[in-house]
């Protein structure tokens, strides 16, 4: 059979509309691959019942919190002082007026994400008090660093959400700096976002200021804002943490319940004990707020790692972990509730290739157990001490492989590329094709920071490791940073309502 090339024409054509596309990314990531089922019904039964067990037979403790105590109690719980012990199935059955999928609104419309289903969210890391930088070394966080991070986030199209503490602003009093925290994320960012919860009070202060951003109207059936709610595992709500969930749930705004847990020291060492607590940990958590307000938009966290038994020291991508995450994921599933499971973790200290392995594969496991939700996508270091300037960007050219790969495969005549045999012919390579020039910019994913070039290239570019690229990336993208415009007046009402909150009181800085 006689084969025809393409016209010179038609192939400049091709080319044409090549350059002519325009990449849009979207807010969130559709998941087309499917995910992975670690336990079987009749494991997925047995780790249940030890649930059931946990919660009868020993149960929950919610120290400090009278509110939280009567609402279980009025729920039907056995309260025993602080101690809470639920029969079989209550907690269950408590958790099923929360939402299988919800909306979380932004400044900007076309950032609004949804959370469960199929959808998959990326958020960078939360809660470390160090950064780190190549010039700098490793040091406190200032209000400085935290601001760019949230730069660094609005830049990229691979994270979706700007988590909530994106460092630890040590230069500002601890009982304000939430104020500060909260307005960067509005003014410097467009994303979705969380507030502050290290004190009730806070937590409404952040609920006030997204009021001034959306409107009370608004936020009464609109989630526009999330607290981190960790459980002080084993087993124990205090009632920092527990009030601050309240106040989230009471104002119908969203929320992300996760048991920190290492296996070993806040539960047994076996994993399929450390998974059964954890659920229990986390559905109890979702309880309260449905009790608060039914139907409050909630994600099921799931912070459960290993340690070295040696040292003490916190582990990631390991065995266990990986197995414990997957399982953990099917459990959420049953529940029919959004999942939030670990991201880009590791201990190393530096991005080399210890924290490259760990992270990698703790972020798969999270892909894999289904998650929604992916916090700690990028910056992590040194077991959640350090945010890694560095890190951050290697993570998050990470994340765009990702996204790329949940999207699976699409066939279509276009992908089979037909014409494209027709025009090269048999011993023909396909380099100047039609087909190739039409699909050449969307059909691989291109990564920013790897250098695929020949040594001699690489040599002469100055012998640059990845490290060293991410370096001069970030510096680069907080060159070209520009921030997103904002009501003048909304503006003008959150610094008014920062000054007056910070007048009130004298800087505490513990």
């Amino acid at each position: 059979m006689v084969t025809r090339k393409r016209s010179r024409s038609a192939r400049r054509k091709d080319a044409q509309a090549a350059l002519a596309q325009v990449t849009q990314y979207p807010a969130f990531i559709k998941r087309r691959v499917p995910v992975y089922n670690l336990l079987c019904e009749e494991e997925l039964h047995q780790i249940e019942a030890h649930v059931d067990w946990i919660l009868s037979d020993i149960g929950m403790e919610f120290r400090g919190d009278a509110e939280a105590l009567r609402l279980f109690k009025d729920a039907g719980a056995s309260v025993t002082g602080e101690r809470v012990q639920f029969d079989k199935g209550h907690v269950r059955e408590l958790c099923s007026t929360a939402p299988s999928t919800f909306e979380m609104y932004s400044r900007n419309p076309q950032r609004t994400l949804t959370f469960g289903a199929d959808n998959v969210i990326f958020a960078p890391a939360y809660g470390p008090p160090f950064v780190s930088d190549l010039e700098g070394g490793r040091r406190y966080g200032t209000m400085a660093d935290f601001e760019n991070f949230v730069k660094l986030t609005q830049l990229t199209p691979w994270l979706h959400h700007q988590s909530g503490t994106l460092c630890e602003p040590v230069d500002v009093p601890v009982n304000k700096r939430h104020l500060d925290m909260v307005y960067a994320h509005m003014r410097y960012g467009d994303k979705p976002f969380m507030g502050g919860v290290t004190a009730p009070e806070r937590a409404e202060d952040s609920i006030e200021m997204a009021q001034l951003m959306f409107g009370a109207d608004y936020m009464a059936d609109h989630c526009v804002i999330q607290g981190n709610i960790n459980v002080n595992s084993p087993l124990v709500f205090d009632d920092v943490m527990s009030g601050a969930l309240r106040v989230y749930a009471a104002a119908n705004q969203g929320l992300v319940i996760s048991p920190f847990i290492l296996g070993g020291a806040m539960s047994p060492v076996t994993m399929p004990a450390a998974i059964a607590q954890a659920h229990a940990e986390a559905m109890v958590g979702i309880a309260l707020a449905q009790l608060v307000t039914p139907g409050c938009p909630v994600v099921y966290g799931n912070f459960l790692t290993t340690m070295d038994l040696k040292t003490g020291a916190p582990t990631f991508g390991t065995p266990e972990s990986v197995l414990a995450a997957q399982a953990i994921g099917q459990l959420a599933r049953r529940l029919d509730i959004p999942f939030r499971c670990g991201g880009h973790y590791t201990a190393s200290k530096v991005a080399d290739a210890q924290a490259m392995q760990e992270s990698a594969d703790s972020m798969m496991a999270g892909l894999q157990a289904g998650a929604n939700f992916i916090f700690q996508a990028a910056g992590w270091l040194e077991g959640g001490l350090t945010m890694g300037y560095e890190k951050f960007m290697l993570d998050v050219d990470h994340c765009g492989q990702l996204q790329r790969y949940l999207g699976g495969l699409s066939i279509d005549a276009n992908q089979l590329g037909a014409h494209a045999f027709t025009e090269a012919g048999i011993g023909n390579n396909f380099l100047g094709t039609g087909h190739t020039m039409a699909n050449f910019r969307a059909a691989n994913h291109i990564t920013d920071l790897a250098d695929n070039t020949a040594f001699e290239h690489w040599n002469e570019a100055g012998s640059k490791d990845s490290e060293q690229r991410a370096n001069e990336r970030f510096k680069a993208e907080l060159q070209r940073y520009k921030a997103p415009p904002i009501d003048p007046a909304v503006d003008e009402a959150l610094l008014d309502f920062m000054a007056r909150k910070k007048a009130s009181m004298a800087d505490a800085w513990y």
